[in-house]
């Protein structure tokens, strides 16, 4: 495609995103106003994300390297080198709770839809990270499992090499002994790189679910830590040589 075509592409895919949003962002605040309803409104965003790659024409090939209890509680934890890496972890089974940046809560409608069902995190604030890890307690406890992005953001300058992991995630899955599910996005960084401009390449997306790290086997979240980044950058180089 050439660069005026991408940009075609871009300014299409962005009214889809707004207009298929507002069509289901009553059905997200009915989820939120019952809180019983909490699980099927994210259940919901599931369908949202897969429907909306259909939507683009943007395929997405999902590996599954192991098999994992879609009814128990997981921690998920990918690489992070794009915007598209979350609408994509909308192919993670089974109930899942998001944990993002606190700075998505300014984003008009999308931040009042996220917070109310998944958890938005201010990590300059210690206050706000200690409430963050007690609701993480409490939807792994309630059955839900976490997706989260251990590099912290959107940090490196040299995709596919990842930057090193925060230690979070990984104490908590030691705590709880949850096992740790490490996701590879291998294509987003090239498919909507994180530039000043945004512009989106239709291409064939790839996610992996690797093998599961059960905490048990290691003896510290430090080791859990560097065998879920080794799978991870593995992976990543493999698929982009």
């Amino acid at each position: 495609m050439t660069k005026w075509s991408n940009r075609i592409y871009t300014y299409y895919v962005a009214v889809v995103f707004v207009l298929t949003f507002a069509i289901l962002f009553l059905v997200f605040v009915c989820c939120i106003w019952i809180p019983s309803w909490n699980k099927h409104g994210r259940k919901i965003n599931q369908f949202w994300a897969k429907g909306l790659f259909s939507l683009i024409f943007l395929p997405v090939k999902v590996e599954t390297e192991g098999e994992f209890e879609k009814e128990k509680p997981c921690i998920f934890l990918a690489n992070h080198f794009s915007y598209l890496d979350v609408p994509m972890m909308g192919f993670i089974p089974g109930d899942t709770v998001f944990i993002g940046k606190a700075s998505i809560r300014k984003v008009p409608f999308f931040g009042y839809y996220f917070k109310n069902l998944h958890i938005a995190v201010d990590r300059d604030r210690v206050k706000s990270r200690a409430e963050t890890m007690r609701r993480v307690g409490i939807a792994l406890d309630r059955g839900s499992s976490i997706v989260l992005f251990p590099e912290g953001g959107i940090y490196t300058q040299d995709p596919p090499f990842m930057v090193p992991f925060k230690n979070g995630a990984f104490r908590l899955a030691i705590e709880k002994q949850i096992p740790v599910i490490p996701v590879t996005l291998s294509y987003n960084h090239v498919i909507l790189a994180n530039q000043k401009e945004l512009i989106l390449k239709r291409m064939p997306a790839k996610i992996v679910l690797h093998q599961a790290l059960h905490p048990a086997d290691y003896s510290t979240d430090e080791a859990l830590k560097l065998r879920c980044f080794e799978v991870i950058q593995g992976q990543l180089l493999k698929d982009n040589p």
